[in-house]
């Protein structure tokens, strides 16, 4: 796909696979520099971009709208279609990982419960919309997932944060949270380094045990 830029091992020889979104504004080369060139080098990775720079317009936190939901649904459609090129050229397991605005798609993505994931992670991300929206909740029983935010973020707040791992929790995700006090809006070494743990599990055959410190 011309929309997805590919980086570390060759697909058909990796030991795992991942699809890394990028954030609102962000391209899949700033995920590279400052995310997966410091991630195991015998994964694939694939890194989605969105059009614009932006994988929907309104913020993470407001009501969903019909412009919004449209959005989501064609921005779902490009990731699921990097997860599906990967899936088609190698057996290996999947994480499906994502920053702020693709953190909340990959968690989206996950609640959909169309894609065959092996696990996830949404460093800084919540669900998108609000209670009430009539949201998907059909994520893999057991699924694993990684859900980091600051406590002081400008973009995901601590309750929509928490309300996401209320969420993740009453779909059966095998979940942990991080809440990281007084971190800037990045992504940190201590979730590099779980997203390595991650990656090196899933590429021995092991399901994510995410017991890296923070």
């Amino acid at each position: 796909m011309a929309d997805v830029l590919h980086f570390g091992a060759a697909v058909a020889g990796a030991r795992a696979l991942c699809v890394f979104v990028h954030g609102r504004g962000q391209s899949p080369e700033a995920m590279v520099d400052h995310v997966v060139r410091h991630l195991p080098q015998d994964v694939a990775y694939a890194l989605p971009r969105a059009a614009g720079g932006s994988w929907y317009v309104a913020r993470a936190v407001d009501a969903l709208t019909d412009v919004t939901r449209a959005e989501l649904g064609a921005s779902l459609a490009q990731v699921e279609a990097a997860i599906a090129d990967l899936r088609r050229a190698s057996a290996a397991p999947l994480l499906l990982a994502g920053f702020s605005q693709g953190g909340c798609l990959s968690l989206e993505l996950a609640s959909v419960g169309r894609a065959r994931l092996d696990a996830v992670a949404a460093l800084t991300g919540c669900r998108v919309g609000q209670m009430g929206d009539g949201r998907p909740s059909a994520a893999a029983p057991g699924l694993p997932v990684y859900l980091t935010g600051g406590d002081r973020d400008p973009w995901i707040p601590l309750a929509a944060f928490a309300e996401a791992a209320a969420d993740l929790g009453a779909q059966g995700a095998a979940l942990r949270a991080d809440v990281f006090p007084g971190r800037p809006h990045e992504v940190s070494a201590a979730e590099i380094a779980m997203l390595a743990a991650m990656l090196a599990d899933l590429g021995t055959g092991r399901t994510p045990r995410m017991e890296a410190p923070r």
